[in-house]
């Protein structure tokens, strides 16, 4: 290693520490309410919302996995065990493409409709209400600024996601 490192100062140590610990800590509460509330993980949680939002609930596999943070690996792990429970079934696209997609049957759509009051409490006490709106607002930049240094393509997909094609959030 070498003396010219930059390191941290005790208040960028100190910032860096609260950020790891929201990294750790928060997904660990959200998880442990869903599996509470609705015998769900978070990631599975995440794959039944995103598909309750598309088009014909339905997502090919690839981007299902991309809006839920996972791999396709994972991705095709989780969604075996959602059609086990019934709640998702696979398919061949049918843009006539050779991808395969998701897509929510009527009991996984009544899944996500009971566990989604449960998360979005959570979420509302965890951080939404937790800040002022000035607050919520300052975190997403800078979280999204994050995300730019860490995952240019996860934030391409939120802009897309929420603000339409060619659009960005208001800074």
């Amino acid at each position: 290693m070498s003396d010219d490192t930059p390191w941290l100062t005790p208040k960028q140590r100190y910032a860096w520490m609260q950020v790891t610990g929201v990294i750790t800590q928060l997904p660990a509460v959200i998880d442990a309410q869903l599996r509470r509330d609705s015998g769900l993980n978070f990631f599975e949680y995440s794959i039944l919302a995103g598909l309750s939002d598309a088009p014909q609930r339905a997502m090919k596999m690839a981007t299902l996995a991309q809006m839920a943070n996972g791999s396709q690996s994972r991705l095709s792990h989780a969604v075996s065990r959602l059609e086990k429970a019934g709640w998702v079934e696979r398919r061949t696209c049918s843009e006539g493409s050779r991808s395969v997609e998701a897509v929510l049957t009527d009991a996984g759509y009544e899944k996500i409709v009971e566990a989604a009051p449960f998360q979005v409490r959570e979420v509302r006490r965890m951080v939404v209400d937790a800040l002022t709106e000035e607050e919520l607002e300052q975190v997403s930049n800078a979280m999204r600024k994050i995300l730019l240094v860490a995952s240019p393509e996860t934030v391409r997909f939120l802009d897309e996601t929420f603000y339409g094609s060619g659009n960005v959030p208001p800074e």
